[in-house]
């Protein structure tokens, strides 16, 4: 169901008064006291039926499925190795997210930071880099121009955008969308002058740091009201980029191959059942099922019959959806997903929701240690040292949890020990280094994996010495073949990198969101 739509949380507030003054309340079972109670200190449980699907999302229904190579390795790069694996449930945005979704994004935040000496430099961070159309021997002046805001290109996916970006889009998709719910639900009232450190942030809200336009809270049992908790099940889960599991098994979409025995009778090369790259139906037949680059010189074909009809990008909407309703999961781009890349990460992985990328996290405590750490709001923006926007005004700040944090008592767990696993198992230590022979420290940067020496001493200590290989933290997973790419990267299995700073004007992205609770919702049979 849409978000514009009211829904179950439209009858919050009215259900809650007839919770506090209903004669038969529920009680809880394993205490028998009432909930919702003022007089034995007032627990509240709000009505909560299952998670709202967000505006432009899809239900993709998991399951076990086999990630990697389904077509000849043409490459020999050995780096999608099958493997089965299960991946949950989740949504999916049903298209890649178009220039005019980008023009919104670039709208809100002209308007609330570009004004401002300091955050402009939020809005520019943020600019698509629109010279990615330009080619030595080409003629594409045109595209650097128009594509991003020519409405003849409004429908078309947004490119020039880099890992990061990406993850920033993400997050203020996130916040927009449960100020709106806020809103909706008669919690908020609209607040169009939002600006710089006054502006909705979903972290900061439910940290009791954001209190915004209220129109009313959250009536308790006691009279008095609250602000919205995540306990309330009101507020969606963060947006963010398919971890590249998640954006394989929902491209291949084997829930239409599946028999009534619950079998999966055919094998897919493609998101589209057979083998072949043209529609067999009889209405369409021949039609190319996808934007790609047929051959050599070959982008669209000839004219009265083009192939797809498509020179570089096309319209979100082109082509045949997937089974699960998602469109071009292969061709017009590529798209970004949340791994950072490792040759062998398919031998590595976890077969269960399988993911390289984690830097775990925890919220840093105020000196009362009561409250989660705000970011100062004084007159600078925190930047990592890869680019990431770490913090924005209204946003949390985080730190990273390691083992010499010894209140986190990491020396007493059993699942992790330090905070950084992205080189898990595959460069994080001297064992999986080329220098496993030389008696150095463990944690002495210039023996790590992907790094090599300009000298072949192996003594050379200076770090200076040292180069760093295309393959490293800053390399992040795009799938998918693109309006550029011959027929072969669009199967699902197949994977490519570049650094999170770079971008491309085939690459694009598609937002996803977790899925909590029950994989198949409240209505299924199990």
């Amino acid at each position: 169901m849409s978000v514009k739509n009211l829904t179950r949380k439209a009858l919050i507030f009215s259900a809650l008064a007839a919770l506090t003054v209903a004669c038969n309340k529920e009680t809880s079972p394993i205490t028998g006291w009432d909930y919702n109670d003022a007089d034995n200190g007032g627990f509240e449980v709000l009505p909560y039926t299952e998670q709202e699907t967000g505006p432009g999302l899809v239900l993709i229904e998991g399951g076990r499925f086999t990630m990697g190579r389904v077509e000849q390795d043409v490459q020999y790069d050995w780096n999608n190795i099958p493997r089965t694996v299960t991946v949950s449930s989740f949504y999916l945005d049903e298209t890649e997210v178009r220039n005019l979704d980008w023009l919104e994004y670039l709208w809100w935040l002209q308007r609330v930071y570009a004004f401002d000496d300091v955050f402009k430099e939020v809005f520019i961070k943020a600019l698509p880099d629109t010279l990615v159309w330009r080619d030595p021997l080409a003629y594409n002046e045109p595209y650097v121009e128009y594509y991003l805001r020519h409405p003849a290109y409004r429908d078309y996916p947004v490119v020039g955008v880099n890992w990061l970006q990406c993850n920033d889009f993400c997050t203020w998709r996130t916040d927009r969308v449960n100020e709106y719910i806020l809103i909706r639900e008669g919690i908020f009232d609209w607040d169009l002058g939002q600006t710089l450190a006054n502006n909705f942030n979903t972290d900061a809200y439910l940290a009791g740091k954001f209190t915004g336009n209220v129109k009313q809270n959250i009536p308790k049992p006691d009279g008095t009201d609250r602000p919205v908790k995540m306990e309330d099940g009101i507020l969606l889960p963060k947006y963010r980029l398919p971890t590249e599991a998640e954006w394989e098994f929902a491209s291949f979409g084997l829930i239409g191959n599946m028999s009534p025995d619950y079998i999966i009778k055919e094998r897919k090369i493609y998101p589209w059942t057979g083998q072949a790259i043209r529609n067999p139906e009889e209405k369409f037949i021949g039609d190319f099922l996808a934007n790609f680059k047929r051959d050599k010189g070959d982008n669209m074909g000839i004219a009265g019959k083009l192939n797809d009809a498509g020179d570089i990008t096309t319209p979100v909407f082109s082509y045949w959806p997937n089974d699960y309703g998602l469109y071009n999961m292969a061709g017009n781009v590529s798209e970004w997903v949340l791994d950072t890349y490792r040759d062998l990460s398919p031998e590595d992985f976890s077969d269960f929701r399988p993911f390289r990328g984690n830097v775990f996290q925890t919220w840093m405590k105020d000196s009362a240690n009561a409250n989660d750490m705000m970011v100062d709001q004084g007159d600078s923006l925190i930047y990592d040292a890869e680019g990431n926007l770490v913090t924005r005004p209204g946003m949390l700040l985080k730190r990273n949890v390691d083992i010499k944090y010894k209140d986190d008592h990491l020396d007493e767990r059993r699942n992790y020990k330090y905070a950084d696993y992205i080189n898990y198992l595959d460069g994080d230590h001297k064992n999986s280094s080329m220098f496993y022979d030389v008696d150095v420290p463990q944690d002495n940067p210039n023996y790590l994996m992907y790094q090599y020496p300009i000298s072949k001493d192996k003594q050379q200590q200076p770090r200076e010495e040292f180069q760093s290989s295309m393959i490293n933290n800053k390399s992040k997973v795009y799938k998918g073949g693109s309006w550029k790419d011959r027929a072969y990267w669009m199967s699902p299995g197949t994977r490519r990198y570049l650094d999170q700073r770079q971008s491309t004007a085939y690459i694009g992205f598609r937002c996803c969101m977790t899925r909590v609770g029950s994989p198949i919702g409240n209505g299924g049979k199990k």
